[in-house]
């Protein structure tokens, strides 16, 4: 079965930056479009950023926008999530997710999810 494991989670102050990564053990990585969502306590998942198989489409959560930036290296298998100017609302586990058709907010429309990784922001 397909695994997508996120990593690089951490605690960090508010105002700094973390680097998440995330892996699609699948030889066809890169006719899937990719998806960070996160999940605080207590909270539903929410839709961070996306990015399409070639990487022309990306779209941002307004509450991201302009802080981070989703990546893809189809070569490695991986999507990266560069956080900067972190926020103690950042505080959530974040997983990637993947799907067959186009870039997505929606949670129930990407197939395959991996373990998350969890970021704290202190203030």
């Amino acid at each position: 079965q397909m695994q997508a494991d996120a990593s690089g989670g951490g605690v960090m102050q508010a105002g700094g930056s973390l680097n998440l990564s995330c892996v699609l053990s699948t030889r066809i990585f890169s006719s899937y479009s990719m998806g960070w969502f996160r999940q605080a306590p207590g909270k539903e998942r929410e839709f961070v950023c996306a990015i399409s198989p070639s990487a022309r489409e990306i779209t941002y959560a307004d509450s991201v926008k302009g802080r981070w930036t989703i990546s893809r290296d189809n070569a490695k298998n991986t999507v990266y999530l560069q956080m900067k100017r972190l926020k103690p609302e950042d505080t959530a586990v974040y997983s990637c997710a993947a799907t067959y058709g186009g870039i997505s907010r929606l949670p129930e429309e990407y197939h395959y999810w991996g373990q998350g990784t969890q970021v704290t922001v202190s203030s």
